[in-house]
């Protein structure tokens, strides 16, 4: 892991604040949403990126009760049908 050397106080909502230059450089925009990872005593967070819920696959998901799977996932389990 990288260090920054970049510093912030979280407020009394329990807020932080990513600096812009942060946010450029991971493509972050206002909005966007981030998923919270823990690692033992360490808090990661990512730019969220949704995924097939079998494959892992990002492209032509469909979401089905909360989940979401690829055109070919759901080609597959068609055929099994």
């Amino acid at each position: 892991m990288k260090s920054t050397g970049i510093v912030r106080q979280m407020d009394s909502l329990g807020r932080i604040v990513l600096p812009i230059e942060l946010r450029r450089t991971l493509e972050i925009a206002e909005k966007d949403a981030l998923e919270i990872f823990v690692d033992g005593n360490m808090i990661v967070m990512k730019k969220y990126e949704p995924h097939c819920t079998l494959c892992g696959g990002s492209k032509d998901l469909t979401q089905f009760k909360g989940r979401n799977f690829c055109a070919s996932c759901i080609a597959q389990i068609k055929k099994e049908l």
